[in-house]
């Protein structure tokens, strides 16, 4: 189920935004067409270990660094606190112009500064089940777990890879 690290958009920790959506671009050029395209790069220290993930989201959001600053609408959402009353807020707030300078910024933002670093409960061992995968998944609310064999990161699984499986045996019931 996993995609292996060597099919997965991956950039160096000194890469910029351009070179991120360059990776990002060519990984889903290249990949499986029969399966759901990629949507998150990993970061790679010089030493090729992946010491960061970075998300559409996260490339959006990097845009607009001042956005996180006047409000953590991460934190609000999972609260529970109404979506209309987030943008409210965030209208008064912030009034910035995200997309305008737009090359100017991807040459100039470093993965670095807007990536971020995966917790323990993001990791999944090759051999764990189905059950535990989609546990880890729904439990942190992740798009993707690092697969490891020996401590040694193998691959991605993603939550679409996972979904597809778990909708096929659904299908499969009729």
């Amino acid at each position: 189920m996993m995609v292996p690290l060597d099919e997965y958009a991956t950039v160096a920790e000194d890469a910029t935004m351009f070179d991120a959506v360059v990776a990002l671009e060519r990984a889903q050029r290249e990949f499986d067409k029969s399966r759901y395209r990629h949507r998150a790069i990993l970061v790679m220290d010089a030493e090729n270990n992946v010491v960061g993930k970075v998300s559409q989201l996260d490339l959006l959001k990097a845009l607009s660094p001042n956005f996180d600053k006047v409000l953590d609408t991460d934190t609000l959402g999972r609260m529970g606190v109404n979506l209309d009353f987030i943008e409210s807020i965030s209208r008064k707030g912030f009034s910035g112009k995200p997309l305008d300078d737009l090359c100017q910024k991807a040459v100039e933002l470093s993965v670095r500064d807007f990536m971020y670093s995966p917790l323990e409960g993001e990791y999944i061992r090759e051999e764990a089940s189905l059950n535990e995968a989609v546990r880890l998944l729904v439990l942190g609310k992740h798009h993707s777990l690092l697969v490891t064999r020996d401590k040694e990161i193998v691959g991605v699984l993603r939550l679409t890879d996972a979904f597809k499986l778990v909708s096929e045996r659904i299908l499969a019931c009729q």
